[in-house]
């Protein structure tokens, strides 16, 4: 028994190295303040832990995307604010034990769900949903924000409940840096802006969706990492779809001026068996290691986990997530499709080696984290979790030396 469990011990400690991760959940149904939780994950003798080291309650009512990508010691956190006047963009400091401290807010457009950085850091522009818009920024020097654009859309409503309006969800800089990418759910398209010399976004032709596809997430991705528009590999856009649970794959062209165009060249289903009805698409990422693209879906589990509690035998029902394998044409191949853990994998996200997959499992209000093979892209077993959040998890972010 010792020897199994220092085996199992040395087999962890190969795949878990010390870290924290940053999650972010919406307010509890008795509150009106949303968190953002720091979890210390280390390894243990035959078990990994996720512990609770802090929250913080000062990014209002619904925190729903953190952004570390300036690199420079905090954390950006987008607030939806339901329960609040207005949206927010919150700037918290990150301390050496973990403790997030506010130090900046701006109020934006009601409704953010995504932001993205662009100009090596100095912009960001962001995704809303509820406000059906698209915003831009600019990022200065001591972590504050100025409001530099606001687009809103009045777009006629679509053929689903959900698209009664524009609902911006997410927003993808090219691997070049030059143009920007906003997948909207309410009207059926993905929309598109090139970034000026100026850092102002500029629209250009958006990719129209068939009806009721619901475009949500979207991610670039290069047979060699390298793109070069026009030139073989091509880079391809993929698109997730939620209202429809598909893939779809788009070859990227620009012309001389540097504004882009899109071909479709693919798309697929989520499952490799029948599609269970009412699933709902969510995140899509392109492992570190350019080799695979990974998939959440929702509202339809398919599989189970074993219970946390050693003295519960009852199993929690999971919901899935998907690997493909991306080819050089466009195409994309099944290759695993595993647990999640848990309730509507709202986002998920990779560690540094690729050989960690961290779920935010929204509606049992869980992170779990599995082993992942970086060969074979199979995700396997559940390594660690922390089921102790108040509110629905939404997000969840690494740090790592």
């Amino acid at each position: 028994m010792a020897l199994h469990k220092l085996l199992l011990a040395a087999s962890l400690a190969s795949s878990v190295s010390a870290a924290r991760l940053y999650v972010s959940s919406y307010a509890a149904n008795s509150s009106t303040v949303g968190k953002v939780t720091t979890l210390d994950l280390k390894n243990g003798l035959g078990a990994a832990s996720l512990i609770k080291l802090s929250e913080n309650s000062e990014s209002g009512s619904n925190p729903t995307w953190l952004d570390a990508s300036p690199d420079d010691g905090n954390i950006y956190v987008i607030n939806e604010g339901w329960f609040d006047p207005l949206a927010s963009i919150t700037s918290l400091k990150k301390g050496k034990d973990g403790k997030l401290t506010k130090f900046a807010k701006i109020d934006i457009v009601q409704g953010p769900v995504s932001s993205q950085f662009y100009n090596k850091n100095k912009n960001v522009a962001v995704a809303h949903y509820g406000g059906s818009a698209i915003t831009s920024y600019k990022f200065n020097k001591n972590g504050t924000f100025t409001t530099q654009q606001e687009f809103i859309f009045k777009t006629p409503p679509g053929p689903r409940p959900e698209q009664e309006a524009s609902h911006v969800h997410h927003s993808v800089i090219d691997p070049t840096g030059k143009f920007i990418v906003f997948p909207d759910l309410g009207s059926d398209e993905v929309r598109v802006y090139t970034i000026g010399k100026d850092n102002l976004l500029t629209a250009q032709k958006s990719i129209k969706t068939p009806a009721a596809y619901g475009p949500r997430h979207a991610a670039f991705w290069t047979a060699n990492g390298a793109p070069v528009y026009g030139q073989k590999p091509s880079t391809y856009l993929f698109v997730i779809h939620e209202l429809i649970n598909r893939v779809t794959s788009y070859r990227v062209s620009t012309d001389a001026s540097g504004v882009p165009s899109f071909t479709q060249v693919f798309e697929t289903e989520l499952y490799k068996g029948e599609k269970p009805v009412g699933t709902r698409a969510a995140e899509i990422s392109v492992s570190p290691d350019n080799q695979f693209l990974l998939a959440s879906n929702r509202n339809a589990t398919i599989f189970s986990v074993p219970n946390p509690d050693p003295k519960n035998s009852t199993k929690i029902p999971s919901d899935s997530i998907t690997t493909f394998k991306p080819k050089a044409d466009g195409s994309l191949e099944i290759v695993d499709q595993a647990a999640s853990g848990g309730s509507f994998p709202r986002h998920f996200a990779l560690n540094k080696k690729g050989d960690l997959i961290a779920v935010a499992n929204q509606r049992s209000k869980s992170v779990d984290i599995f082993k992942r093979n970086v060969k074979t892209g199979a995700i396997g077993e559940r390594v660690a979790t922390q089921q102790n959040f108040d509110g629905e998890v939404n997000f969840v972010l690494w740090e790592e030396d």
